[in-house]
């Protein structure tokens, strides 16, 4: 990575002004949050910016049904932005709106500067109008079947299901979302951009090919191969970009009653944003936008692609200095609960503010998705059970639990002042060296990947703890120094693991800051070790765990699951049956030992997760004649540590390597060697239990597979 100091204009999606913040939002800004965190931590100056998209017909007939003005309507949805932000520790430096002067200016500006570079033109369209409620109708207020895919009821000018684009009067059996009438066609005179320009394409060609100015590729490879799909002849389409009255949006400056359609005017609201941060802060704002060093980011989610990498930056290309095209257009893809899209009406939607409301921890989840986030356009998956375990296994179990297992020997036994000899222990010259490793990631935004690089870092702290006792120690007062050695080590450890998880958890990196005297962490801080001259401050609480039914039950209820297809759905759900328990009694007559169960229904059944796992590790564990240490790779992005009672029968390292079938969505049991994170499946009689089998998928199975 270069040291140059970078300058970043950074940005995320503008949400549109029509509702609250759903958890897609929260996600997305959680993500540019954490790479907005770390890139400070590097000293670089970074301009964080946001905005709520307010034009648009959908919010003038919202305003209309309450009876109040758009700009009254906005203000309204605007006001309750900061519960969510402050919520969840997302720290924008300025937020906006699109309905400011500051956008119909650049709007106005950028479009003037367009139609001088022959790339406006003008044309009679035939559009479809509504009788019912007397106008036209914007695209999103027409519904009807996908004429590339079939897909029905889709929007007027892109598909959800197959990504095209289309002019709405290609959708097949067209409707009116608003009165549900079919509307007719009536002539009026729009305005383009003209995309399908032979400059524009060619510009785009080479533009998404790219790179912004730190060396990485301008757009991730599956962003490009959409591009590339909509470059290929003949299929860039032109853009309409303008809209009759009545409409809530901002003037085209030579065309009484036409208006910008939002998806002109909307970009721009992150130019707009940034010039009012700039009129804030006392900044030239065209002077930041042509600085050398200045870069300028976007995060945006995959249902966006075409108007961020093809249209936004052809129009800021073509309309010249002081506007630059973006260095990187960041995409992710969705967030899921289960594997399925979120919603209410299916018992798949997660409330931000009900999150915060059942008291839980807003890091909690920044850690959550932090764990799965990486730098490819991948969906990321809400599951209760992954979640407990995240934060219990390892933020409580694995770096939490370091501190509270050292500090209290630190600040009882010696003042609060750690051994400076401590700080050259081995144990911290490995956590020191991986930094590089995980600033990498950050910068990457590879946040799994850092992640996991942590927690195995965590694990070596936590076994030198186990290793040298100091709870063993400290009953022995000769050995005082080797207590004082063994907790600096643990909290300097600590320290350390606590800077590489600041742009996660920045709430509790601050509360750490403050608890270890060690002053504002930042990169450079790995080589500034705590010393005994800054003695710690007493320990307090940093974290608690996540509560199954209390919080997660009370967030995410459980519903039944869908019948099949191919079989009639009951009127109502049946009730499920009680699982049944294992059979107690032997019965030497019955297969293996033991009566078959009691009948279970298939509801019982698809509760059970089994997923092939690898053993990439197993150990046998100090104190226990019965069991085996196993780390399983689930393909999770981390490990999962069960403990099994196979000791008996398996040798450690005949394991490592094998495919077994665990359990995955069992509930973490907290045991006291540690927490087991699930199950692993064996085989054996009841009647002669002198053999064991661990279940062996086939071969060409692989780890995170789904048995059913």
């Amino acid at each position: 990575m270069t040291t140059k100091k970078r300058n970043l204009f950074v940005t995320t999606a503008l949400p549109y002004a029509n509702g609250a913040f759903h958890m897609g939002h929260i996600m997305e800004y959680i993500q540019a949050d954490i790479w907005v965190r770390h890139e400070r931590m590097c000293g670089n100056a970074v301009h964080f910016v946001g905005a709520d998209d307010a034009h648009g017909a959908p919010i003038m007939i919202a305003a209309q049904k309450k009876g109040i003005t758009p700009q009254q309507f906005v203000a309204e949805i605007a006001a309750g932005r900061k519960e969510y932000l402050d919520g969840f520790h997302i720290e924008f430096d300025h937020w906006h709106c699109t309905d400011s002067p500051e956008n119909t200016e650049l709007s106005q500006d950028i479009y003037k500067r367009l139609k001088a570079a022959g790339l406006i033109y003008t044309k009679e369209i035939e559009q479809f109008y509504d009788t019912a409620k007397g106008m036209f109708l914007a695209d999103r207020f027409i519904k009807g079947t996908c004429p590339k895919c079939g897909a029905e009821d889709q929007y007027g000018d892109s598909c959800e299901k197959c990504g095209a684009v289309y002019s709405p009067t290609e959708l097949i059996d067209p409707k009116s979302a608003l009165s549900g009438t079919t509307p007719v066609m009536k002539t009026s005179t729009h305005y383009f951009f003209k995309l399908s320009d032979p400059k524009a394409v060619q510009f785009l060609k080479e533009w998404t090919v790219g790179n912004g100015a730190d060396g990485l590729p301008r757009v991730q490879s599956e962003v490009l191969a959409k591009d590339e799909e909509w470059l290929a002849e003949g299929n860039l389409n032109d853009w309409d970009i303008s809209r009759d009255a009545p409409y809530f949006g901002i003037e085209i400056p030579d065309a009484p009653g036409k208006y910008f359609y939002v998806w002109l005017d909307a970009p721009i609201g992150y130019l707009a944003s940034f010039k009012g941060y700039c009129a804030k802060k006392g900044l030239d704002f065209e002077a930041e936008l042509t600085r050398e060093d200045t870069e300028q980011i976007h995060f945006i989610g995959k249902d966006i692609i075409y108007f961020h990498t093809l249209f936004w930056p052809a129009m800021l290309h073509f309309a010249g200095k002081p506007f630059r095209v973006p260095d990187h257009v960041n995409v992710h893809g969705f967030m899921t609960v289960n594997g399925a899209k979120m919603s209410k009406s299916r018992g798949t939607g997660i409330s931000p503010l009900d999150y915060l409301k059942l008291g839980m921890n807003a890091e909690w989840l920044r850690y959550y998705l932090a764990a799965k986030l990486n730098s490819c356009v991948e969906d990321v998956d809400f599951t209760k059970t992954a979640f407990e375990a995240r934060v219990n296994s390892d933020l409580i179990g694995k770096y939490v639990n370091i501190a509270s297992r050292a500090a209290g020997f630190i600040f009882k036994r010696f003042e609060g002042r750690v051994s400076d000899e401590a700080m050259k222990d081995a144990v911290i010259e490995t956590l020191r060296e991986a930094a590089p490793e995980i600033q990498d990631a950050y910068e990457k935004r590879e946040y799994a990947r850092a992640v996991r690089r942590i927690m195995e870092l965590a694990d070596v702290v936590n076994e030198f703890v186990d290793r040298e006792k100091p709870w063993e120690l400290a009953k022995d007062a000769a050995r005082a120094a080797d207590l004082q050695r063994v907790a600096s080590v643990a909290l300097e450890g600590f320290r350390l693991l606590t800077l590489y998880l600041k742009p996660v958890l920045p709430a509790t990196a601050k509360r750490v800051e403050a608890f270890l005297n060690c002053g504002e962490l930042m990169w450079d801080s790995v080589a500034t070790p705590l010393s005994s001259a800054n003695p710690i401050n007493k320990y307090e609480h940093l974290m608690g765990r996540v509560d199954r039914v209390k919080q997660l039950d009370a967030l995410l209820p459980e519903v039944a699951p869908e019948a099949p297809a191919s079989q009639p759905k009951a009127e109502k759900p049946a009730k499920p049956a009680k699982a049944a328990a294992p059979a107690k009694n032997v019965d030497p007559d019955a297969p293996g030992g033991q009566k078959i169960a009691d009948v279970c229904t298939i509801d019982d059944f698809v509760k059970v997760d089994l997923r092939v796992a690898r053993i990439v590790k197993c150990e046998e564990v100090e104190g226990s004649d019965k069991l085996l240490r196993l780390e399983l790779d689930l393909a999770e992005g981390r490990t999962r540590q069960v403990f099994s009672g196979i000791k008996a029968w398996y040798k450690p390292e005949d394991l490592v390597g094998r495919l077994v079938v665990m359990i995955a969505n069992l509930a973490p049991r907290k045991m006291r060697f540690g927490v087991s994170e699930g199950m692993v499946l064996a085989a054996s009689n009841a009647a002669d239990k002198n053999a064991v089998y661990l279940i062996e998928p086939f071969e060409g199975a692989q780890p995170g597979m789904r048995l059913s």
